[in-house]
C-alpha cells in the first residue's frame, strides 16, 4: 500500500510539474508572439506625395524629421515604381539603414507583403491634406485613385491649418469617426 501511495503521489507530481512547465512554456510562447508582433513594426505608415515623389515612412520620428527637414537621413529610392510612374522613396532609421530593403517594415507593408496589424493607423499628406486611415487598403486605394470617395472633412484641422481627410467605408459611412480623430490628434500633438 505504501508503495502505491508513494507511486500515486509521484505521479502526481510528475503531473502538476508537467503543467506548470505547459503553463510557463505557454506564457514564454506568448511573449515571444507579442514581441514578434511589436517587431513586425506593422501598425502605422506614413507617406507623403511631393514633387513627384512617394516618400514612405513606417517609423513616426523619421516620418517628422521628414516634415521638418525635408529630406531622411537614411532612405532607399526606387525610381519610376510609383502608382503613377513617381520616385517611391522609403525613409529608414539608422536600425534599419544595414538592412536589405526587403526587410523593412514600411517597405512589405507598401508592396502588400505583410499585412497590417488589427489596429492600424495610416496617415497620407497628399496635394496640401492630410488623409487619415485605420485600415491599409484604403490607403492603397487613396494612393491609387488619388481622392476617398467615403469620407469626414475637417477643414483646417490640421497641424499647420491643413484640411484633413478622415477615410470611410461603407460600414462606418454615416458616423463621424471620433475614434480616429482623437488618434490623428495625439499623434499629431493638437
Amino acid at each position: 500500500m505504501k508503495t502505491m501511495n508513494t507511486i500515486l503521489a509521484a505521479s502526481l507530481t510528475l503531473a502538476l510539474t508537467a503543467c506548470a512547465n505547459n503553463e510557463t512554456k505557454t506564457s514564454n510562447q506568448a511573449t515571444q508572439q507579442e514581441t514578434m508582433v511589436k517587431n513586425l513594426n506593422n501598425d502605422d505608415l506614413y507617406e507623403v506625395h511631393a514633387e513627384g515623389r512617394l516618400y514612405v515612412f513606417d517609423d513616426k520620428a523619421t516620418y517628422q524629421e521628414f516634415l521638418t527637414v525635408g529630406e531622411t537621413s537614411y532612405r532607399q529610392t526606387f525610381i519610376g515604381t510609383g502608382p503613377h510612374g513617381q520616385t517611391v522613396v522609403f525613409g529608414m532609421t539608422s536600425k534599419d539603414k544595414k538592412k536589405h530593403y526587403s526587410k523593412i517594415a514600411g517597405y512589405n507593408l507598401y508592396h502588400g507583403a505583410l499585412a497590417a496589424a488589427e489596429v492600424f493607423y495610416g496617415e497620407a499628406r497628399l496635394d496640401g491634406r492630410i488623409y487619415v486611415f485605420d485600415r491599409l487598403e484604403d490607403m492603397k486605394a487613396v494612393r491609387e485613385i488619388g481622392e476617398a470617395s467615403l469620407r469626414y472633412t475637417d477643414i483646417g484641422s490640421g497641424p499647420k491649418g491643413e484640411t484633413v481627410v478622415y477615410v470611410l467605408r461603407g460600414d462606418n459611412k454615416k458616423v463621424k469617426p471620433v475614434a480616429l480623430i482623437e488618434q490623428f490628434k495625439l499623434r499629431n500633438n493638437i
